[in-house]
């Protein structure tokens, strides 16, 4: 067992799941889309992650497409007890890997079907709607009509629990009075501090928040800031942007991902790093160093 249990747990859904999960989009091919350049490779990851004590994988049909959901299945099935898989529909993916809204009814349930035959799966233990009104990050639009689908097919035991991707604070208010909501998917990190007042929100509630790209989109002072930060810590930049996240709230839920099983392990022991107070407060300005 990996350092993975000092990042503690949190109740998602129906279990408790260790606070350092799992990201399967970068197993599909390049731009996430067709085949793993290494397909050993990529079962290996998923089984490593799993025998380390990760019990929440992030994953969706239209990541390859139905490539990571069909390697997870080969990898993993049948699955243990404890292991919650989360996916998400909305989109869909065109021939040359585009990626389209997929909001309608018909596509949203076969969306759904999609994800049990290819994960071999009865019921799926959480789908996010990714709201898909913009493809460069949350933009506003009502979501209340696509989530009545999912909570129609969670009423027919298709889905346990229901969560957001890409969405705004508005939109998870509004989702919220449509059906309950466990858990909020978007991106966040050290540079990108948009939703902490969302954040906050869903702790007071005990929703998780699942941030994505923990160094997406950093300005290149920033990483300096951070490699910097990291080099005196005995980390990696990767380590300590998760080991800020995961002591920025305990409602947060990282799912970094690789196709490598080194960085794995690498990217899991940073649920071991604990970042003293004046090396948080020197990670907080980085938001304000772009």
């Amino acid at each position: 067992m990996s350092h993975i249990t000092k990042s503690g747990t949190f109740q998602f859904g129906e279990r408790r799941v260790h606070r350092l999960g799992y990201g399967a989009m970068q197993l599909a091919g390049p731009g996430v889309f067709g085949p793993p350049r290494d397909r050993g490779a990529a079962l290996a990851v998923l089984r490593t992650a799993v025998e380390s004590g990760i019990d929440h994988i992030d994953t969706s049909d239209f990541y390859g497409p139905h490539v990571t959901n069909r390697l997870i299945r080969d990898a993993l099935h049948p699955y243990r007890d404890d292991l919650v898989i989360v996916t998400k529909v909305g989109a869909r993916r065109d021939g040359e890997g585009a990626w389209l809204p997929a909001f309608s009814r018909e596509e949203l349930t076969a969306a759904v079907y999609d994800n049990l035959r290819n994960l071999g799966l009865d019921a799926l233990d959480v789908v996010n709607l990714r709201a898909m009104f913009s493809t460069h990050g949350p933009a506003e639009g009502s979501i209340a009509e696509p989530l009545s689908v999912l909570a129609d097919l969670q009423r027919q035991g298709l889905v346990r629990h229901i969560g957001l991707s890409n969405v705004t604070p508005a939109q998870v208010a509004e989702g919220r009075g449509v059906c309950e909501i466990v858990c909020v998917q978007n991106l966040y990190n050290l540079a990108h501090r948009h939703d902490d007042g969302l954040v906050d929100d869903l702790a007071r509630d005990g929703i998780a928040y699942v941030p994505f790209f923990p160094l997406g989109g950093f300005s290149p002072l920033q990483s300096s800031t951070l490699s910097t930060v990291a080099a005196r810590s005995g980390a990696t930049p990767m380590q300590v942007a998760l080991a800020w996240l995961l002591q920025r709230s305990p409602n947060i839920l990282p799912i970094p991902g690789t196709s490598s099983v080194d960085h794995l392990r690498e990217n899991l022991a940073a649920a071991g790093l604990v970042l003293p107070d004046e090396v948080r407060l020197e990670l907080d300005a980085v938001a304000k160093a772009g």
